[in-house]
Formats: C-alpha cells, sequence, structure tokens
C-alpha cells in the first residue's frame, strides 16, 4: 500500500476526546508528501499529570490552540480518499471517534490498519515487544521524541511502509 496517512493522537487526560496535539504523515506513491502538526485545545479541557509525564504537553501549551473541530477543518483535504496507519490503532481511531462524538460532528467513517498488530503477524516473537520505538528500529527508523505526535506518526508511517513495501520510506 503506497498510498496512506499515518496519524498519532495525544490526550491531555483519560478522556479520548481529549486530544491536544495531531500529527499525521501523508504517503502517496511511496512518497512523503506532506507533514502535519497542530496543537489542540482538548475537550474536556484539563491535563492530567500522568499524560503530561508522557507527551509533556500542559494546559498552557494549547491554551490558544483552536479546538478540534478547526484543526479537522485543515486535517480533512489531507485525509481525503486514504486509509489511515496507526501504531496500536484502537487508540487513535477511538480518539478520532470522540472527539467528532464530543463536537457533535458526522464520523466520515475512516478506514484504519494497525502497525502493531502487523508487527506481530511478521515479526512475532523476534522482537521482545511491539512498542513503537521497537517496532521502528527493527524496522531501520530510530524514533526521536517518543510521544511528540508527528515524531510517532513519522515512525508509523514507516513501519507501515516497511513492512508492507519491504523497502525503507525515508
Amino acid at each position: 500500500m503506497k498510498d496512506f496517512a499515518a496519524i498519532d493522537f495525544e490526550t491531555a487526560n483519560h478522556k479520548r476526546s481529549s486530544v491536544c496535539s495531531v500529527g499525521i504523515v501523508i504517503v502517496r506513491n511511496g512518497v512523503v508528501t506532506d507533514r502535519f502538526y497542530r496543537l489542540i485545545r482538548p475537550y474536556p479541557n484539563y491535563y492530567l499529570a500522568g499524560n503530561t509525564a508522557i507527551h509533556g504537553l500542559t494546559r498552557t501549551d494549547t491554551y490558544d490552540a483552536n479546538p478540534f473541530p478547526e484543526v479537522w477543518k485543515e486535517v480533512a483535504p489531507l485525509l481525503e480518499g486514504l486509509p489511515l496507519v496507526a501504531h496500536n490503532s484502537p487508540f487513535d481511531e477511538g480518539c478520532l471517534k470522540a472527539a467528532f462524538e464530543a463536537y457533535k460532528m458526522p464520523y466520515p467513517g475512516y478506514f484504519f490498519h494497525c502497525t502493531c498488530r502487523a508487527s506481530r503477524k511478521v515479526f512475532g516473537r523476534d522482537l521482545p515487544n511491539h512498542k513503537l520505538h521497537t517496532v521502528s528500529e527493527r524496522c531501520g527508523f530510530i524514533l526521536e521524541n517518543h510521544h511528540h505526535a508527528l515524531a510517532d506518526a513519522e515512525a508509523c508511517a514507516h513501519i507501515w511502509y516497511a513492512l508492507t513495501e519491504g523497502k525503507s520510506l525515508f
């Protein structure tokens, strides 16, 4: 699959609708054609210390950020006609659906592929775990700045291309 969008969300709290950042990497014909990163004012708008400890974002970072519907107006045209790829896709798909629901927006029915599941099928027990940084390294991509949504989306794009096309994306 040479055309897809790798996507990653970070959340502010335990609510899936609380997306506070999104990273997207668009791949067309095996070439990265676009990278997109935005901070998002989460809904509900509060941060848990555990979430901040993971990704480093706080309410101060997203205080002036646009809410999800405004950010998604920028995102939707980028994703048109593309399948989505995420590592542990049930989380990211759940975030996307929850945000659409929270803002009473009709969900467009995006189709997700999961690099974590794909890794388990391809590598099985050859890896100590199937975490994003472990799988990306196995596929030849060193993930720096883990839990930054764009960095994670780039790793995910690389993994998906390596697993489906058998070669490096970057």
